[in-house]
């Protein structure tokens, strides 16, 4: 069943129509990516999907409901968490507080401590650093933290803009690693990755994106074989 689908997406900032009839979907339980050059369009088609942007024409699906119009805020509240690119985090708050902002629609507080205990399982250095401010960590504790606040609303569908940027391979080992466990405990996962062999890797599936338009998809597996990816993304 398809959590999420795009269907003839157009999406214009001013008069730059950056998205150009994009389709594409994402099946409960898969992790997804989209891969492109920088400037393709794989930011806004995530932008898009949780309501920063709103498209001009087209649909957008989830959970077979049409989101195309819904506000960010609300769309947040529907089981969709977006972790940006430049992690985003609010660096004058604690870890804990930053990770309390994740759960800004849950009240119950037993749920809150739940989740919180369940990020501090895939993050256990988010749990030894709760009273540091988050703008002086590292940059790996940084999307550690960013990923860690999306958590907190118990997501059914996770969108990642470029989670290895510009972090240390030992770092980006670890980010991919938790990507997997998280999948393999039931996360749908769309991701937004221009390290396309490390994304390609872990993706059930994938599409390629150039200039506003989806060009080419097929298995992860696929397409990291495939000439075409191989001289443009994997060289």
């Amino acid at each position: 069943m398809s959590i999420l689908q795009l269907n003839d997406v157009n999406t214009f900032y001013g008069g730059i129509h950056a998205l150009k009839g994009i389709s594409l979907k994402v099946e409960k339980g898969e992790i997804v990516t989209l891969i492109g050059c920088n400037g393709a369009g794989k930011s806004t088609t995530l932008k898009t999907i949780s309501g920063q942007v709103i498209p001009k024409t087209g649909t957008v699906l989830y959970e077979d409901k049409n989101i195309s119009k819904q506000p960010a805020h609300i769309t947040a509240q529907t089981g969709i968490a977006h972790v940006p690119e430049g992690r985003r985090i609010f660096p004058k708050l604690t870890v804990k507080e930053n990770l309390e902002m994740g759960a800004f629609a849950i009240k119950d507080k037993k749920d809150i401590k739940e989740s919180m205990d369940r990020v501090f399982e895939y993050f256990p250095r988010l749990h030894e650093r709760l009273t540091q401010k988050g703008g002086t960590m590292s940059g790996g504790e940084q999307q550690m933290l960013a990923m860690g606040r999306a958590l907190m609303s118990k997501p059914r569908l996770l969108l990642l803009d470029e989670p290895s940027m510009g972090l240390a391979p030992v770092i980006v080992e670890q980010i991919f690693d938790i990507i997997s466990d998280l999948n393999k405990e039931g996360m749908t996962i769309l991701l937004v990755e221009q390290n396309a062999y490390q994304a390609l890797q872990v993706a059930h599936r994938g599409y390629v994106i150039q200039t506003g338009e989806i060009v080419m998809t097929g298995l992860g597996a696929d397409l990291i074989k495939n000439d075409q990816v191989r001289e443009a993304y994997l060289a």
